[in-house]
């Protein structure tokens, strides 16, 4: 291999030949990917550029916080497994689907079932979040198919959630046994997410105390995302039972709530039941959400000028999987589909702030 390696000031850096890539001669694993919100690579213009990368971009947030209590409570989890769970809890349907797809692909034999699973989880995640409760539904049976699959009952719930709002309801009570089995810990989060699905499957007045038992244990338990779906369940549940005042209390601090942790998908759904409540949510504005990152706007403008994706990725120094990555996030922030419309797409749009 004709690869080197560079050790002379910066013991980190690392030299390839371009061929060596493209001739499927190297196999490199990177530990401590980016987040969801990170560019894969450091926003870099090439091997001895400093990275741009704002100041702050590993602190902590409720959606970090969730992927990693949950990665650390499966054991090794695959390297995929904390970006996917945050790309599902986002609701970015295309980006969490390729990474599952990647996380199934690249797992050991002897681990394809328990991947499986995980991936099944994920999508559950992001099916819920999305209102498309017969997909969830599907994906929710296959993690909590994997018996050895520890997700502290959270499969379970998913299950539960889905199937309620499928209309399955033995498909559901069963799931809550499961869950109940999975929950004897006494932890208050545990119990809460007992409690938010018992209230799933109860009648009349038997649910608001679930709810608001789930809500006062989660909040013991500094557990955000979860009291948050647990004010969503219990304001939807609210709304069903003509009490909107009430629902529109509830519904408001689950919107705001998942819309500050970029649960887009969750937050969405708490936004259309505010409005069914008679009371407007506007969608979230941010405006710097749009604008083109230094190496987004770079490719841009590459792929404008008729450069292939193999060709950009030799220029800057990474792979062509990278630059189709956020050539994908380009197309979304500038609202086109392909790399035929960069052209019609003003000069001033292919600038990073």
């Amino acid at each position: 291999m004709s690869s080197s390696q560079a050790m002379s000031e910066n013991p980190t850096e690392l030299r390839l030949d371009y061929k060596d890539i493209t001739a499927g001669r190297l196999v490199i694993v990177i530990q401590g990917l980016p987040n969801v919100d990170d560019a894969p690579l450091a926003e870099s213009g090439g091997p001895g550029t400093p990275s741009t990368a704002p100041a702050g971009r590993g602190a902590s947030t409720p959606l970090k916080d969730e992927a990693a209590a949950l990665g650390e409570a499966v054991g090794h989890a695959p390297v995929l497994f904390r970006p996917l769970l945050q790309a599902a809890w986002k609701g970015r349907e295309v980006l969490a689907s390729e990474l599952m797809a990647a996380t199934i692909e690249e797992a050991a034999p002897d681990e394809a079932g328990r991947t499986a699973g995980l991936a099944d989880y994920a999508k559950a995640v992001l099916c819920n979040g999305l209102g498309r409760y017969e997909e969830a539904l599907a994906a929710a049976r296959g993690a909590c198919a994997q018996d050895g699959l520890d997700l502290r009952g959270r499969g379970c719930a998913e299950l539960v959630e889905a199937a309620v709002r499928s209309g399955r309801g033995t498909v559901a009570a069963a799931a809550l046994r499961r869950l109940e089995e999975r929950t004897r810990t006494g932890e208050d989060r545990a119990l809460g997410i007992w409690a938010r699905s018992a209230a799933l499957l109860s009648d009349g007045g038997a649910a608001e105390p679930l709810y608001q038992e789930a809500i006062e244990r989660l909040e013991r338990d500094e557990a955000p995302l979860e009291v948050a779906r647990a004010r969503l369940l219990y304001g939807e549940w609210l709304r069903r039972e003509n009490r909107r005042i009430d629902a529109r209390e509830q519904l408001r601090a689950a919107y705001e709530a998942l819309r500050s942790a970029g649960a887009e998908g969750f937050a969405e759904r708490a936004r259309r039941e505010l409005l069914a409540t008679g009371e407007t949510a506007r969608r979230r504005i941010d405006e710097t959400r749009d604008a083109l990152t230094p190496q987004e706007a770079q490719i841009a403008r590459l792929a404008r000028d008729g450069f292939s994706n193999p060709e950009i990725g030799a220029q800057l120094y990474i792979s062509h999987r990278t630059v189709q990555y956020h050539l994908r996030k380009v197309f979304a922030k500038l609202e086109i589909t392909s790399r035929n419309q960069l052209g019609r797409v003003p000069a001033s749009s292919l600038q990073s702030t």
